[in-house]
């Protein structure tokens, strides 16, 4: 299993988090219902929970059929998956400043030391 995002870290390991984690990390790409479900390591009867909820609320959106199936992709124009995609990048920031000044401690501390 992989190592948990920030976002999950932050909003909690729940089946949506994973599936909007997956989606806004992914955001180029449009996939299956089958697949987003495999790489959020959401159930199939999980997703189909809440799905149509987050297609209603146009979280997610339809972008096109590839043979028998519909592909979805997060919606970057919803007001709602923006500020989400802000705090995602603000977590990673923070995550970014806060591992420097940890580096930075240590470094003038050995420099201290010597």
């Amino acid at each position: 299993m992989k190592q948990k995002s920030l976002f999950i870290d932050f909003f909690g390991d729940y089946p949506i988090i994973r599936v909007l984690d997956f989606l806004i990390e992914n955001e180029i790409f449009d996939y299956s219902r089958k697949d987003i479900a495999k790489y959020s390591d959401v159930s199939w009867n999980t997703l189909e929970k809440f799905f149509e909820k987050l297609l209603k609320m146009k979280i997610i959106i339809r972008t096109r059929k590839v043979g028998k199936s519909d592909m979805y992709k997060i919606n970057l124009e919803n007001p709602t998956v923006k500020k989400l995609i802000e705090m995602d990048k603000g977590l990673m920031l923070g995550s970014i400043i806060d591992e420097t000044e940890s580096k930075i401690k240590v470094k003038l501390q050995q420099r201290v030391r010597s």
